[in-house]
């Protein structure tokens, strides 16, 4: 398994993951269609080239998806139940077609589940970060995770 599980992680551990991804246009217009966002910032360069911007703004959600998907392999692949929530997604600077990003991950918290004895809690730090070094997206993840003492 990729993925660590319950026991493996320890509060202040930090991660550099290895992927990176440059992000595109066509990223931005088929994660913008799929999901019913007709946002003219994201769609139409014409409108974005107006903006303060300057051009169009890469969709919010497809960087969330992005940052925390980055963070999987060496995370949670394979060891986690699932998510169970996101909290304090920001997104301090914008992201635009053919920035490249990275994304690091802190372990904030862990806590054995009260209501499921075979699972526990951590909470996850993700940060993306682009090319120029500037934080583009951060959030907190709680993912509930299975536990090694648990494992069949």
């Amino acid at each position: 398994m990729a993925g660590l599980y319950f026991e493996q992680f320890e509060v202040g551990q930090q991660f550099n993951h290895d992927v990176r991804r440059t992000v595109t246009e066509t990223d931005n217009v088929l994660f913008s269609t799929m999901t019913l966002n007709p946002a003219a910032i994201h769609l139409d360069r014409e409108y974005a080239n107006g903006t303060e911007f300057g051009r169009p703004l890469m969709n919010s959600a497809f960087t969330l998806g992005l940052m925390v998907g980055i963070s999987v392999g060496d995370t949670t692949l394979g060891t986690t139940v699932g998510n169970l929530g996101w909290d304090e997604v920001r997104f301090p600077k914008p992201l635009f077609e053919g920035d490249t990003i990275r994304v690091e991950t802190t372990v904030l918290e862990k806590r054995a589940s009260k209501s499921r004895p075979d699972n526990g809690i951590v909470v996850f730090l993700h940060t993306a970060i682009n090319q120029r070094g500037e934080v583009v997206a951060s959030c907190k993840r709680s993912a509930l995770m299975y536990c090694l003492s648990a494992k069949k």
